[in-house]
């Protein structure tokens, strides 16, 4: 089966959104082939080091913002 690195990779940043901590840093606990494709789009910063999470740019704030907020926010009623 193929699958669409996109949503992948939306999915991802979205969970990153959920795991952020100090503002701008989340847990890196990812597909690494991911975390380097958000890296490679100006996400996020470089995951490759011994650091346990990972920057998240300005961008990548918002766009996992709104990603997050449209997968997993409730609907009101």
């Amino acid at each position: 089966m193929e699958f669409d690195t996109g949503k992948i990779d939306d999915a991802t940043l979205a969970l990153l959104y959920l795991t952020l901590h100090d503002g701008t840093r989340a847990w890196k606990g990812h597909d690494w082939n991911t975390l380097d494709r958000l890296h490679d789009k100006g996400l996020i910063g470089n995951p490759a080091g011994k650091a346990q999470s990972v920057v998240v740019t300005d961008e990548g704030l918002r766009r996992a913002k709104e990603l997050f907020e449209g997968m997993f926010a409730k609907k009101k009623t």
